[in-house]
């Protein structure tokens, strides 16, 4: 039964939000919204460590979230984590306890990933239309560039480029000149120069941009008069002047310029404009939806099975001409021994193993020789609409370890999760060796602190390359502690 209510947790660069979706049907109404703006980008000091002030408060604020979201099932809530996430040094530390104040896994997405769900969310916001459509989204950390055709994207670029990171670094004590401007426009147009060929007007018809930058700009352009309608060069030009001649955004006497949008306006100002004059926009309409509401409908379609991280595995079970009927057979069997392995197996660790035994022999398309470690490499690094980067990890891991040496893993095979998956993966990758349908006789699989596998004695004697396969699998498990009997 799907739930009658979704729950994002975005924590960008400049602001962390919680929003909460009711759902009725395949459509998602906005229930409840709370917004804290942090300045978390702001928070990394010179040598790209998130500071323990900006940990304090980002600590606080999640422990926050949790009391709102406390009674929705795990299924139902997905937190995600975008530039801040991806480049601060010691990320995977402060995600550790980070996930402890939430209570619930925290995503870190790549740009790609990001910029895929931004305009999920932004196409749910618009009129059906099969005409192309720019969509062009400021964060703190990263701008994110698409272009798609109704709730599809055809084109995704993500630039690290940030109202934030900009107003860091050219407005960092507040003051704006018209140098410091035009610097902070040009170093934007450099980064969006490299994408200009792919995303000019000759490959869309309409432009829209979401985010608060975007819909703090193109108020206060429409409250002032500077802008009859939407975002404009013209209206974006008289802003800039404003706010050279204030020469600080808190002497801005403007209307519908808000408090919290002050400290990143020049920033996100400078970005806008680098993008209407690169792209040779004429007008952006501003729009709702981006990434919480993109999250929110991908969550709904995991839970109608209409998973897009489905898509991806099928289409890369295509692009690297992976024998389907062969992984198949593996993934059935894998995901069997895992069942009698972890009996309350945790669903989308299930997912994963599926996932990851679909796909392990990726890198057969690289070479057939180590084509698990190019699989690996593959799985990890590709872009993987709906995964989230620790979940291609995960992916990259359980492929790598599919065969092979067993020490290279010796690590992940502390925790009893990446234990159990591994092994079920390997004794079906084994025992389907040949790459034909045989019958397998009924096997008992048990993973706690000693394994045990059940296999009966007469089908091993028929079997007699599967029962030294076997033994050999048992004795490089046995090397690294982990001692199992075939029984």
């Amino acid at each position: 039964m799907a739930p009658t209510s979704l729950a994002v947790v975005d924590l960008g660069s400049n602001s962390f939000r919680l929003e909460i979706g009711r759902v009725e049907g395949d459509q998602i109404y906005r229930q409840d919204t709370w917004r804290e703006t942090l300045r978390f980008g702001a928070g990394l000091d010179a040598n790209g460590y998130i500071t323990p002030v900006a940990i304090k408060a980002a600590l606080q604020c999640l422990a926050r979230f949790r009391e709102r979201l406390s009674g929705l099932h795990p299924s139902a809530v997905r937190a995600v984590g975008t530039n801040t996430f991806r480049v601060a040094k010691n990320a995977r530390e402060f995600l550790r306890k980070a996930e402890r104040a939430l209570g619930f896994p925290i995503d870190v997405i790549s740009g790609h990933e990001e910029a895929r769900l931004i305009y999920l969310g932004v196409a749910h916001s618009l009129p059906p239309s099969s005409a192309p459509r720019l969509v062009i989204d400021i964060g703190g950390g990263s701008t994110e560039f698409i272009i798609g055709r109704g709730l599809e994207p055809e084109r995704l670029e993500s630039l690290k480029i940030g109202c934030v990171g900009i107003t860091q670094r050219f407005f960092r004590d507040g003051k704006v000149t018209g140098a410091m401007l035009d610097a902070a426009e040009t170093a934007a147009r450099v980064e969006i120069e490299a994408i200009s060929h792919q995303f000019g007007p000759e490959h869309w018809r309409d432009a829209y941009a979401s985010s608060g930058t975007a819909a703090a700009l193109a108020e206060i352009l429409e409250s002032n008069g500077f802008s009859g309608s939407g975002i404009t060069p013209a209206g974006l030009e008289r802003l800039r002047r404003r706010l050279i001649l204030a020469g600080h955004p808190r002497r801005l006497k403007l209307n519908a310029l808000k408090p919290e949008r002050t400290p990143v306006l020049a920033g996100g100002l400078a970005i806008m404009r680098a993008a209407v004059a690169e792209l040779r926009v004429e007008r952006i309409d501003p729009v709702g939806g981006a990434l919480r509401l993109g999250v929110l409908y991908d969550l709904l379609g995991r839970t109608i099975d209409e998973d897009v991280r489905k898509v991806t595995v099928d289409r890369f079970v295509e692009r690297y001409r992976i024998d389907r009927a062969h992984a198949t057979r593996v993934a059935k069997l894998a995901t069997a021994l895992y069942r009698r392995a972890v009996p309350l197996a945790n669903r989308e660790q299930l997912q994963l193993l599926e996932w990851a035994a679909l796909l392990h022999e990726t890198g057969m398309s690289v070479s057939h020789i180590s084509f698990h470690k190019h699989g690996a490499y593959i799985l990890q690094h590709a872009d993987m609409p709906g995964f989230s980067a620790g979940e291609q990890t995960r992916l990259a891991l359980l492929v790598y370890g599919s065969r092979g040496g067993l020490a290279k893993v010796q690590t992940a095979l502390r925790d009893p999760q990446i234990r159990a998956q591994l092994l079920s993966l390997r004794l079906a990758v084994l025992l389907h060796h040949a790459r034909t349908t045989i019958p397998l006789p009924r096997l008992q699989l048990k993973a706690r602190s000693r394994i045990r596998f059940g296999v009966s004695k007469r089908w091993l004697k028929a079997h007699p390359l599967t029962a030294h396969l076997l033994a050999k699998e048992r004795s490089q498990w046995a090397d690294l502690g982990h001692a199992w009997k075939i029984a």
